[in-house]
């Protein structure tokens, strides 16, 4: 019911009942003509949070979404803006079921769950993942921007981590592959992501040698070691330093 991003439906999900939600950068619901719906701000709050924590139960979404509430204020609210969503005619992506669960309808599209997937395929060395696609998918917005929710934001945590891992495991499988270009990309998506992980620019500077330039390794190193002087008052591990030995 509750824990993290759902992709169950990652791949079935096409987008052919009409109904879209995109979470990555801001969050936006379209319907079959495209129009952007205006649900307003606990609407949006309920539409995230079953499509990024799949089913949940009334207790659980009102808990969740009003925690500095009393029980009985955080179930009213959402009682209010559930009735809110029915009168104006845009609960229709929701699927209600009798004992009080909700969820995103399966036939819904949703962009999270299409990054989701590939990141998946991509750290279980998926063959039929093709690089192109995974690089350009996970060249991505973070996770609804400007929102601060505690579950928002491990929810946008979770997502980046995962962004990250795959990234970096791209980078490898294609400089394997000798798509040295795309290698490169990978990694300095992965760099751009997270500046001051190590692992990020280790595959980057591997990229680089593989490439033959060994100059733009040891300037990637001299940016990363400035960084952490900056930001931390560290030096680069030997699992970067020892690339260029």
């Amino acid at each position: 019911m509750a824990g993290m991003i759902d992709i169950s439906d990652a791949r079935a999900a096409t987008g052919k009942s009409g109904w879209r939600l995109d979470l990555l950068g801001a969050w936006r619901l379209t319907g079959s003509g495209d129009d952007v719906l205006d649900v307003g701000v606990n609407g949006r709050r309920i539409y995230a949070l079953v499509a990024l924590r799949g089913r949940c139960d009334r207790p659980y979404m009102a808990g969740t979404l009003w925690p500095e509430c009393t029980e009985a204020h955080a179930h009213g609210n959402l009682r209010a803006a559930l009735s809110r969503l029915h009168r104006r005619g845009l609960a229709g992506p929701l699927d209600f079921s009798r004992n009080g669960v909700l969820a995103l309808r399966p036939e819904v599209e949703v962009d999270v769950r299409g990054v989701v997937a590939v990141a998946r395929a991509v750290l279980d060395d998926d063959p039929t993942t093709t690089p192109r696609d995974a690089v350009r998918l996970l060249t991505c917005e973070d996770l609804l921007l400007g929102w601060y929710d505690d579950w928002v934001l491990l929810e946008r945590e979770r997502l980046r981590q995962l962004r990250l891992h795959a990234l970096e495991r791209l980078s490898g499988q294609l400089l394997a592959a000798g798509d040295v270009a795309r290698a490169v990309e990978a990694a300095l998506e992965a760099v751009a992501v997270e500046p001051l992980r190590e692992s990020a620019h280790a595959a980057l500077i591997r990229a680089h040698l593989a490439e033959g330039n060994r100059a733009e390794a040891a300037r990637q190193l001299e940016r990363l070691r400035e960084l952490l002087r900056k930001e931390l008052d560290e030096e680069p591990s030997p699992l970067v330093t020892g690339l260029l030995r």
